[in-house]
C-alpha cells in the first residue's frame, strides 16, 4: 500500500513535466498509479481478506503507518481507483490541447486519487485524518481550477472553509475516541469499542456530514459545479463526498446501535434527502440539477449507514456501489453535452438525443438505474434498502418520498436534455470521450445479475452489525413484495411530480426564503469583521502589551493547573537548593532585577539585565555546566553589544509605562512565583530516573566525551539543524524587517572607507576624529587574530571538552563586533569580507549536507567519519562527521553575527552620517 501511494506522490509530482511535453496523451500515463491500485485491489480479493501492512512511525508514540483491507474498504478502493482510471482517460479528450492549467490539473488530480486511496484504506484514526485533510485540500485546488473566476474561487473557498471545519471538529472526536479506547487502531477500536462520550459522537459526525454534504453543511457541494466536469464525475459522485460515508460505514459497526448516532444521522440524512430532490426539480442547468440530486442520494446513503443495522448496512453497500456508477457516468455525459452543444441549459437544448443515440443510450441506462427502475443496480440497491427500513414505519415513508423526487428529477434530467425537436449545432466527441460514461452506465446493469454474490462478498463487513434489523437481502429481482409496490408508488409519484413541472417550479420559488450561499458568506463577513476588531483590539504594535498577554497567559496556566490539576500533585518535598552557590547567586540574580526597577537610563537597564544573564550562566557552573555556563556567557556579552547599538538611537531616559507600576510589580512577581514553583515542583515529583543519567553512555558510544556536545550534535542532531535554520531564518528577517533595504553581495562602505582603500595604513578605521580612540583600535587588530585562533580551537575540542560550534562561532562574533566598534563599518567590511547571507547559506549547507551524505550511503546520519589524527605540536585531533557539521553552525554564527551588525549597527551608522550630512548642508 506504501508503494502505491508512493507511485501516486512521485506519478503527481512530475504530471507538469509530463503534461509539458506529451499534452493530452500524458494522462494515459497518470492514470497508471490508480490504475495498479486498481489491479491491487482485486489481487486483494481474490487472495482473501482481510489483508494488514504496518510500518513503524513514531513507535514511541504508538504511532504507525497502518493500512488495513477487508470487504468495505475493497469497495471503497475499487470505486475510488476505477473510476479514477476512467476520469483520467476522458480528461485526455475533455481539455483543449495546450490548457495552460492541464499540467497542475494532472498532478492535483493523481494526487487527491492517492489521498483517498490512503483515506479508505488507512488503519489508524490520524493516519485517516491526514489523508482526509489531503483530499480537502486538493479538492479545494480542483474546484478552483480557474484562479481567474471568482465563482471558481468562491466554490473553492466555500468548499474548503466547511469540510476544514468539520474535519477540525472530526479530529477532536478522533482524539477522544481514542483515549478513551486506549489506541488509535480502527480494527482495534471496531473490535473493542469504548463508552463513546455523546460529544465525541457529535463531533465525529459533524466530520462525517460536512464532507458528505448532508444538512446543514450541503451547500458547499452545488456551488463545486464550477469545477470542470471530470472533477464533478470524480470528486463528487464517486470519491470525496464518499469520504464521510465510508466514515459512517466504517465507524457505524461499533456506534451504529448508540441512541445519539441515529438520532442524528438518520434525522439529517432524511431531511438531506428530501431538500435535494426537491431543489434539483427547480435545476435548468443539468449539471447542477446532477449535484442537488447528490445531495439528495448522499442524504439516502447516510440514513441507510447511519442506521446502524445489518440489513440497512447491505443496503447502503450496494446503493453506495450503484451511486458511484450512474452518477459518475451521468456527470460525464453531461460532459459530452457540453462539449458537443456547447450548453447545460436544458431549456436551450434540442434534439441531442437524435444527434448522440450513443450517448442518449448510455445517459437512459444510468438515469435509469438512479431512478430505480429494473434491471439495474439502482433497483437492487433500493429495494433492499425498502425492505430494511420495514421496521421503522416514518423513516420509510420519507424515504419513498425521497425516491420520488429522484424519480422525478431523474425524467427532468433526460428529457430536459436528449428530448426535443430537430438537432441544434451538435458537433461529434471522441470515442475517448464516450467510453468511460458507457463503460460506467453499462457496469450498472452487469451489476444485477452479480446481486447475490456481490452481497455474500460484503458479507464480512455487513455481519459484523450488533443490530440485524430487518432482514434484507440484494437481487436481480424477488417478485411481489412491499417494498416492490412501494417502489412502484413512488415512481408513479416522480412521474406526477415531472408532469406538473410549472406548479412545483412556483412551489418551490415560494417556499425558497433562505438562500444558504447568503448565509455562508454573511457568516465568513462577520467572522472576519469580529477577525479584525480582536485583532485591533489585542494587536496594537505594542511590546508592552503582547509581553504582559504573555506573562498573563503564563500565570493562567499555572493556575489552571494548581486548581485543576488536583492538590495531591503538590503534596511532594521540595528541595530549595542542591548546592549551597546556588542561593548566593540566587540573591545576586535578586538584586539585580530589584535594581532594574529604579533604573532610569536605557543603557543601564541592560546592564542590569545582563547581570541576570550572567547569574544564569554561574548557575550553569554551579550544577557541574561548563558548556551551558559558557554559552550563556558569550551569548549574554552579545547581546549586551546589540542592545547598546540599538540604545544609540533610543532616548536616554525609558519611556513611561502606560500600566501602573503596581500591576507590572505584581504581574512579574507572579510570573516568577509561577515559573519558580513549577520548576521546583516538577523536579520534586519525578519519579522516574533522570534521562541525563543516560547521556554518559550514550556520549560514549558516540565517541564523544563531551556530554553536551554528543547530546547537540548525536543523539539530536536533526533538531540542532533545525534550530540553526530557525536562528538563521529570524536573524534575516529581524534585521529586514527593521531595515527594508536591498542587500548585495558586498559589504557598503562609507565615501572615507572608500578613500582609504589605497592606503597601506593596516588601521581601517574611518570613524570621526572625536569617535576614534587609537588604543582600542590597536587592540582591536592585535587581539582579532588571536581570538579567531581561540574561537577554532573551540569548535575542534567540543567534542571532547568546553567548546563547539556555537560557543565558538559567538567567540569569533565578539572578535568581529570589537573590530566594529573600534573602526566602524568599513573596519567591519575589512574583517569579514563576505557577505552575511553567503555565511549563513554556507553554513547551513554544509550541516545539511553533512546530516544527508551518510543517509545517501546508507549509514546512519552524522555517522561517515570517526578517526583520531596525530598533528604536530597540538597532539591528537578527534575528526568526526559531528565536527564538520559543528563547522557549518560556526559559519552560520559568524553570519548571523555580522549580519546583526550591519543591520542594527553599521546601517545605524549610515543614518547617522546621512542625517549629520544633511544637517551641515541645510546649516
Amino acid at each position: 500500500m506504501e508503494s502505491l501511494l508512493i507511485l501516486h506522490a512521485v506519478a503527481a509530482a512530475c504530471a507538469p513535466w509530463l503534461v509539458a511535453r506529451l499534452g493530452r496523451a500524458s494522462f494515459a500515463l497518470l492514470a497508471l498509479p490508480p490504475a495498479a491500485a486498481f489491479g491491487y485491489a482485486i489481487w486483494l480479493g481474490v487472495r482473501g481478506l482481510p489483508a494488514r501492512e504496518s510500518t513503524p512511525w513514531a513507535p514511541a508514540m504508538g504511532l504507525e503507518l497502518s493500512f488495513r483491507a477487508d470487504p468495505l474498504t475493497l469497495l471503497m478502493m475499487a470505486l475510488v481507483t476505477g473510476v479514477g482510471v476512467l476520469v483520467l482517460c476522458y480528461s485526455a479528450r475533455y481539455f483543449p490541447e495546450g490548457d495552460e492549467a492541464l499540467g497542475r490539473y494532472g498532478g492535483v488530480m493523481v494526487a487527491f486519487a492517492g489521498s483517498m486511496l490512503g483515506l479508505v484504506t488507512a488503519d489508524d484514526l490520524l493516519l485517516l485524518y491526514v489523508f482526509w485533510e489531503l483530499t480537502t485540500v486538493f479538492s479545494y485546488l480542483l474546484i478552483g481550477y480557474d484562479p481567474r473566476s471568482r465563482v471558481s474561487r468562491q466554490a473553492a473557498m466555500k468548499a474548503l472553509g466547511v469540510t476544514t471545519f468539520g474535519g477540525l471538529a472530526m479530529l477532536a472526536g478522533f482524539v477522544l475516541l481514542g483515549q478513551a479506547a486506549g489506541t488509535y487502531q480502527i480494527s482495534q477500536i471496531l473490535a473493542h469499542p469504548p463508552d463513546l462520550a455523546p460529544v465525541a459522537v457529535v463531533l465525529i459526525l459533524t466530520g462525517a456530514l460536512s464532507k458528505s454534504a448532508v444538512f446543514p453543511f450541503s451547500l458547499w457541494l452545488p456551488a463545486a459545479m464550477a469545477a470542470p466536469t471530470p472533477v464533478s464525475a470524480y470528486l463528487h459522485a464517486a470519491a470525496m463526498v464518499k469520504a464521510g460515508v465510508y466514515l459512517l460505514a466504517r465507524l457505524g459497526t461499533a456506534f451504529g446501535d448508540v441512541t445519539l448516532w441515529r438520532a442524528l444521522a438518520v434525522p439529517l440524512g432524511l431531511v438531506t434527502m428530501l431538500l435535494g430532490g426537491w431543489r434539483a426539480l427547480r435545476e435548468n442547468d443539468l449539471k447542477r440539477l446532477l449535484a442537488y440530486g447528490t445531495v439528495s442520494q448522499l442524504g439516502f446513503l447516510v440514513v441507510l449507514f447511519g442506521s446502524g443495522t445489518e440489513g440497512a448496512a447491505l443496503a447502503g453497500v450496494g446503493m453506495l456501489l450503484a451511486h458511484a456508477l450512474f452518477k459518475a457516468a451521468l456527470f460525464l455525459v453531461v460532459g459530452i453535452v457540453d462539449h458537443a452543444a456547447g450548453s447545460r441549459d436544458l431549456r436551450e437544448l434540442s434534439g441531442v438525443g437524435r444527434a448522440m443515440p450513443w450517448v442518449c443510450a448510455a445517459a437512459v441506462l444510468a438515469g435509469s438505474s438512479m431512478a430505480g427502475l429494473p434491471p439495474l443496480a439502482g433497483f437492487a440497491g433500493k429495494e433492499a434498502a425498502l425492505e430494511a427500513l420495514l421496521d421503522t414505519p416514518p423513516v420509510l415513508a420519507v424515504v419513498v418520498a425521497g425516491s420520488a423526487l429522484t424519480a422525478a428529477y431523474t425524467l427532468r434530467f433526460l428529457w430536459g436534455g436528449f428530448s426535443g425537436g430537430p438537432a441544434g449545432d451538435v458537433h461529434r466527441v471522441p470515442v475517448a470521450m464516450f467510453a468511460p460514461a458507457a463503460l460506467l452506465s453499462v457496469l450498472g446493469l452487469v451489476f444485477t445479475p452479480l446481486a447475490s454474490w456481490y452481497a455474500g462478498t460484503m458479507s464480512g463487513y455487513t455481519g459484523t452489525f450488533r443490530d440485524p434489523g430487518h432482514h434484507s437481502h440484494l437481487a436481480a429481482w424477488s417478485g411481489p413484495s412491499l417494498p416492490l409496490l412501494l417502489s412502484a408508488a413512488a415512481l408513479a409519484a416522480g412521474v406526477v411530480l415531472f408532469l406538473a413541472a410549472a406548479p412545483v417550479a412556483r412551489a418551490g420559488a415560494a417556499l425558497h426564503v433562505v438562500d444558504s450561499g447568503q448565509v455562508f458568506w454573511a457568516a465568513v463577513r462577520r467572522l472576519d469583521r469580529f477577525a479584525i476588531q480582536l485583532t485591533g483590539f489585542i494587536q496594537r504594535g505594542s511590546v508592552p502589551d503582547y509581553l504582559m498577554l504573555t506573562l498573563l497567559a503564563t500565570v493562567g496556566v499555572g493556575l489552571f493547573s494548581i486548581v485543576y490539576g488536583g492538590h495531591p500533585h503538590l503534596d511532594v518535598p521540595v528541595v530549595p537548593w542542591q548546592r549551597p552557590e546556588q542561593p548566593v547567586v540566587a540573591v545576586l540574580l535578586v538584586a539585580a532585577a530589584v535594581l532594574t526597577l529604579f533604573a532610569r537610563a536605557y543603557i543601564l537597564l541592560a546592564l542590569l539585565i545582563g547581570l541576570t544573564g550572567y547569574g544564569t550562566a554561574l548557575l550553569f557552573l554551579a550544577h557541574g555546566s561548563p558548556d551551558l555556563a559558557l554559552t550563556q556567557f558569550l551569548a549574554e556579552t552579545l547581546s549586551l553589544v546589540v542592545f547598546a547599538l540599538v540604545l544609540r538611537r533610543l532616548p536616554i531616559d525609558p519611556v513611561k509605562g502606560r500600566l501602573p507600576m503596581a500591576f507590572r510589580l505584581g504581574l512579574g512577581l507572579a510570573v516568577g512565583v509561577v515559573a519558580t514553583g513549577g520548576g521546583m515542583l516538577a523536579m520534586a515529583a519525578r519519579g522516574t530516573e533522570p534521562v541525563g543519567l543516560l547521556m554518559g553512555p550514550a556520549a560514549e558510544e558516540a565517541g564523544a566525551r563531551n556530554i553536551v556536545s554528543a547530546l547537540i550534535l548525536d543523539i539530536r542532531a536533526w533538531d540542532t539543524l533545525g534550530e540553526s535554520a530557525v536562528l538563521i531564518v529570524l536573524t534575516l528577517g529581524v534585521t529586514s524587517l527593521v531595515f527594508l533595504r536591498r542587500r548585495s553581495f558586498s559589504i557598503e562602505r562609507s565615501q572615507a572607507g572608500h578613500r582609504a582603500e589605497g592606503r597601506t595604513h593596516w588601521l581601517a578605521a574611518t570613524l570621526p576624529r572625536g569617535q576614534r580612540a587609537l588604543a582600542f583600535e590597536v587592540a582591536a587588530r592585535l587581539t582579532f587574530h588571536t581570538v579567531l585562533a581561540l574561537s577554532v580551537f573551540l569548535l575542534f575540542i567540543g567534542h571532547s571538552g568546553v567548546g563547539g560550534g556555537f560557543a565558538g562561532g559567538i567567540v569569533a562574533g565578539l572578535a568581529i563586533t570589537v573590530r566594529y566598534l573600534a573602526g566602524g563599518r568599513n573596519e567591519l567590511a575589512t574583517a569579514v569580507p563576505v557577505h552575511a547571507g553567503v555565511l549563513m547559506g554556507a553554513g547551513l549547507t554544509l550541516s545539511a549536507g553533512t546530516a544527508l551524505i551518510g543517509l545517501l550511503f546508507g549509514r546512519a546520519a552524522l555517522d561517515m567519519l570517526d578517526t583520531e589524527v596525530s598533528v604536530p605540536l597540538v597532539g591528537h585531533v578527534h575528526l568526526s562527521t559531528g565536527l564538520v557539521f559543528d563547522l557549518g553552525v560556526y559559519v552560520s554564527v559568524i553570519g548571523m553575527v555580522q549580519d546583526v551588525l550591519r543591520g542594527l549597527g553599521a546601517e545605524l551608522d549610515r543614518q547617522i552620517d546621512t542625517e549629520e550630512v544633511d544637517t551641515g548642508e541645510s546649516a
